[in-house]
């Protein structure tokens, strides 16, 4: 069996500065029974690895020129199985021009719903060249096929691994450090967080706060006041904008207490899971996936403002005990639940039932029909969520 991985534009496989989406593959590519069987896609721009055969095409090029890219290793590769990873319209059109291989998209977000008939339409077409939809949680898979009904039995989940000895410390052991780890953004909640982390520092004087920021120059103009308005704490909030996977990983390790406040539903939360990994316990919105990703080992809040959170806060805050109580039954959850060998037999046995299929003529899910997409769609939802 020959599988080929392709990566977005801008992924390089670099782990200096690898994005979420590369380090789960990296880490399920580890452990693994097929990775000799893997080709990875990626732009150039980094080392080749040694855990996985890698092709690259040139870094920068538009869509239409790196599809084009893409398609020549493809063509040279004649793999059976196509793993594209994240961008549905770039894989869509790639999907289009290999009708014998087996064809699936890996989505490490959501699929959100479409605003309207033309764009469901637009993304039901689109969909339908895959011949399986993996998401990083049952909750994203449930929300697609609520949103896709005739798609539904194409839809599989394989839950986000993580590398537990990458990021373990001691639960017993830690600052006085409360941490938000995660992109610059509003859908990230990170306006609550500096504001609830302002009342908890002005209340706690012995604690401290640490802001590992990604993406900033993307988001910068709306984030810098949020950010600002916790200068008056000096040396006390540590920030480090469009930090590096190495640094989260140091910091992620020290802190006492981690908040994933997300507004959103998300796919499932890798912050949060590196969080209780590292030994920290988590306040989490619990959106989405989030309550997949922790279980019953988080403080869930709400989060249409801030006062839930900075009551979750002190609460940690001032019951240490409760706080280590929760932060090594979440650690212990990690382990069991979402260890990456585990994870990559999940995916492993997923690539291997659809190549049988496939060398039997048997369905693997493909809907017949491609042009009556209408057969294929639910009324559009036109409102948005969380």
């Amino acid at each position: 069996m020959r599988i080929a991985v392709v990566l977005p534009r801008g992924c390089t496989y670099c782990p200096d500065k690898a994005n979420s989406m590369e380090t789960v593959f990296r880490t399920l590519s580890a452990h693994s029974r097929l990775r000799r069987s893997v080709t990875l896609i990626c732009d150039a721009g980094a080392a080749a690895p040694e855990d996985v055969t890698m092709l690259t095409v040139p870094a920068g090029l538009g869509r239409k020129a790196r599809n084009a890219a893409v398609a020549d290793i493809l063509t040279a590769l004649s793999p059976d199985i196509v793993e594209y990873h994240q961008q549905l319209k770039a894989a869509s059109e790639l999907a289009r021009q290999f009708p014998n291989a087996i064809h699936v998209l890996y989505r490490h977000t959501r699929i959100k719903p479409a605003r309207h008939l033309i764009a469901a339409l637009r993304y039901g077409r689109r969909l339908a060249r895959f011949d399986r939809l993996v998401f990083v949680s049952q909750a994203a898979g449930r929300e697609f096929s609520a949103d896709y009904p005739r798609l539904a039995r194409r839809v599989s989940a394989v839950c986000n691994p993580i590398d537990l000895d990458a990021w373990r410390g001691d639960p017993q052991d830690r600052e006085k450090l409360i941490l938000f780890s995660g992109r610059a953004m509003k859908d990230k909640g990170l306006d609550l967080f500096c504001t609830a982390l302002a009342q908890t520092l002005d209340r706690h004087l012995d604690w401290r706060g640490a802001l590992m920021l990604g993406d900033w120059d993307k988001h910068s103009d709306w984030a810098g006041p949020h950010v600002q308005a916790l200068d008056r704490f000096g040396d006390r909030v540590e920030i480090v904008k469009s930090a590096s996977l190495a640094e989260v990983q140091t910091v992620t390790r020290r802190a006492a207490i981690a908040v994933t406040p997300s507004r959103v539903r998300e796919a499932l939360g890798l912050s949060a899971l590196e969080a209780r990994a590292a030994g920290a316990a988590l306040i989490s919105s619990g959106r989405g996936g989030l309550r997949e990703a922790s279980g019953d080992h988080a403080i869930y809040v709400e989060v249409e403002d801030d006062r839930p959170l900075a009551l979750a806060l002190n609460r940690l805050v001032e019951n240490p005990e409760d706080r280590l109580a929760l932060a090594t039954a979440a650690q212990q959850f990690v382990a069991q639940v979402h260890s990456p060998s585990a994870r990559a037999a999940e995916l492993d046995s997923l690539r291997e039932t659809l190549a049988d299929r496939s060398a039997t003529n048997q369905p693997i899910g493909r809907p017949q029909g491609f042009g009556l997409m209408a057969r294929l769609l639910s009324p559009p939802r036109l409102q948005g969520r969380g």
